[in-house]
């Protein structure tokens, strides 16, 4: 049992080291013998968990999905139904890409064009916004003439530029800034109704529901 605790822990060191150096320094030029001495292991250690590179990269992105997922996950009923997931899902989509290096890393690898077969953590994202745009439209909460396929283009490119504009400048993805583009596009999708348009989340916790008008960070 502590030989496969101490395995995992060392699995774990590895993924974490190898999202810090992706994020600096990018895939191709990230070396794994800086992996594995920021883990803290050995080079066998390394290879006996992971075969290569690629292997790394993999892991990462995998855990960055999962972490997508647990943010994108059904929430209970909200008074704002799935415009207010939409918008407490950026928020903590956001704050994760600030504070996890795990899930930022995540990001750029999927997106690095050259390297293949990894999960698509932004078509992922721009197609559960389609989903919560389309049940919005189902619940009559978009306004009159609009439809989730008009919308979903502009809040999709927004979002998505709120991660990319991120890598460089942390700004972009804080909560006020998030707040801002918010409070500008609800009036738009949904006037007059209950949403809040900032309810800051800490990355790895899941969304806690609050009433229509509450907007302390949790």
């Amino acid at each position: 049992m502590v030989k496969q605790e101490r395995a995992v822990r060392t699995r774990q060191a590895l993924v974490r080291a190898a999202a810090e150096v992706f994020a600096r320094e990018g895939f191709a030029p990230a070396s794994l013998a800086v992996i594995s001495a920021r883990a803290g292991v050995s080079n066998g250690a390394l290879h006996f968990h992971f075969e290569n590179k690629n292997a790394l990269a993999r892991a990462v992105e995998q855990e960055a999905a999962e972490r997508l997922g647990q943010i994108t996950s059904p929430r209970p009923a909200l008074p704002g139904g799935a415009l207010q997931a939409l918008v407490d899902a950026t928020h903590a989509l956001m704050g994760a890409l600030a504070d996890d290096v795990v899930v930022r890393a995540g990001f750029d690898l999927s997106a690095d064009v050259s390297r293949a077969g990894g999960p698509d953590l932004r078509g992922v994202w721009r197609g559960w916004v389609e989903r919560m745009l389309r049940d919005a439209e189902r619940e009559g909460h978009l306004a009159e003439g609009l439809s989730s396929h008009g919308a979903a283009p502009a809040v999709v490119a927004a979002t998505v530029g709120f991660e990319v504009l991120g890598a460089a400048d942390r700004e972009w993805l804080s909560a006020p800034r998030i707040t801002g583009f918010w409070e500008l596009m609800l009036p738009r999708l949904a006037p007059g109704r209950p949403i809040a348009p900032g309810r800051p989340v800490a990355p790895g916790r899941p969304v806690v529901p609050a009433g229509p008008h509450d907007t302390t960070p949790q």
